[in-house]
């Protein structure tokens, strides 16, 4: 049975969901605008090998995250003291991500290396730098320029929609961007998160050095209509590392579904 727990970092409280009674940890980081509510399914397939615990990131679900940012070393010390919560400190642990969460998977990774024996990245965000979102949480100009539109979105719906009505903005990309922007409660939610959580960007020269020995296994599942994140990324960063695979499912990006638990149970066993 899946049950919750909280502990405080700071000022913090953060909110996770733990069930199963096997003897390695896995760690689950969802992905944006998600809760740990979507691991739960793993639970009775997973149980009896893994002590399951997903996160609810910052910014989501039940955690009240009360500082401006949120840092890997925070993610990785929160993710320490749960697994000491649960006696579950001196066991190496298995990481899954999706999108968001995989970006924040590898930045736990990057903390913790020593800790961690695999891991499962679900069409993840983090392998390669969005200029994009570079831009619009890392530089002051590009900073004010977000904030400014998600307060005042109209001008950019309109761009929106002509390069869409162009074809220069295909229409998985242009329905994921516009329903992120409709409501003025889903825009200060996303500037708030991306915001938020711009300082969780993993070091890729520091990542390829640790995944680059070898003790740690790596698997990627991508969704073979994905649009948002696609295939390309992993195989161009992580496929050549020793212990990586890769495979593409029957999906678009929402590879986080139950309907995929055959091939996510098989990524975290083999």
């Amino acid at each position: 049975m899946v049950q919750s727990g909280f502990i405080t970092h700071n000022q913090s409280i953060i909110h996770y969901r733990y069930g199963g009674s096997g003897p390695t940890p896995l760690i689950c980081f969802h992905g944006y605008g998600e809760t740990s509510l979507h691991f739960d399914f793993l639970e009775k397939k997973l149980g009896g090998r893994f002590s399951i615990i997903a996160i609810d990131l910052p910014f989501h679900g039940q955690t009240v995250w009360n500082e401006k940012y949120v840092l890997p070393g925070a993610l990785a010390d929160i993710t320490q003291r749960i697994l000491e919560q649960l006696h579950l400190g001196g066991e190496q642990l298995h990481l899954l991500g999706f999108s968001l969460g995989g970006r924040l998977a590898l930045c736990v990774l990057q903390e913790l290396p020593q800790k961690v024996s695999k891991l499962v990245l679900l069409a993840p965000d983090g392998l390669k730098v969005n200029f994009w979102y570079w831009l619009a949480t890392q530089s002051a100009v590009g900073n004010a320029l977000f904030k400014f539109t998600m307060k005042r979105p109209g001008w950019f719906l309109g761009m929106l929609r002509a390069g869409n009505r162009l074809r220069l903005i295909n229409q998985s990309i242009f329905k994921f961007v516009q329903y992120y922007i409709h409501d003025e409660k889903v825009r200060k939610d996303l500037y708030q998160r991306w915001t938020g959580l711009s300082k969780c960007t993993p070091d890729a020269v520091a990542l390829k050095n640790i995944l680059s020995k070898g003790g740690i296994q790596i698997r990627l599942l991508y969704g073979k209509y994905d649009r948002i994140i696609t295939q390309q990324t992993g195989k161009k960063t992580l496929n050549s590392l020793p212990g990586c695979t890769i495979e593409v499912l029957d999906c678009g990006h929402q590879v986080l579904h139950e309907k995929n638990a055959t091939a996510i149970v098989r990524a975290l066993e083999s």
